[in-house]
């Protein structure tokens, strides 16, 4: 009986588990998460650092700032144009241009975006490919 009783327990702490990380992530979204998490690590991680921090001065970080959790079609944009002027986020100035990563798929600049949206202690909406085939098609 007692047996029973804990394959019961363990099945419920099973189900809610995996409801808890259902609730954390839309369907699809973790896919995207799993696969910008490989892009960050290849292409944003040289420069952003791989717990998204920064570098003084040079690059911005990615944690909590407007940029990361604001206006969808402007951080695409940033991504498919590339970005040359300071940015200041919370009284600090970072001057090193970003190159544009607009030889990327679209799917690839969604899932990057979506996973850096969603880590380092951000939370934000995922962003989709027909968000990023959008934006592209009003800047060619």
């Amino acid at each position: 009986m007692k047996k029973i009783l804990m394959a019961g327990m363990m099945v419920v702490m099973a189900l809610s588990a995996a409801a808890q990380v259902k609730k954390q992530a839309p369907a699809g979204t973790t896919a995207s998460i799993a696969r910008g998490k490989v892009l960050y690590k290849q292409i944003c991680a040289t420069c952003h650092q791989a717990d998204a921090t920064g570098v003084p001065r040079m690059n911005p970080p990615l944690i909590k700032t407007k940029y990361v959790l604001g206006d969808k079609t402007k951080l695409i944009k940033v991504l498919l144009l590339g970005l040359n002027e300071d940015v200041e986020i919370e009284g600090e100035y970072y001057s090193n241009p970003m190159p544009s990563q607009a030889t990327l798929k679209d799917e690839e600049i969604a899932d990057v975006l979506t996973f850096v949206r969603n880590s380092f202690g951000n939370k934000a909406p995922a962003i989709t490919p027909g968000q990023v085939k959008a934006v592209r098609a009003t800047i060619k």
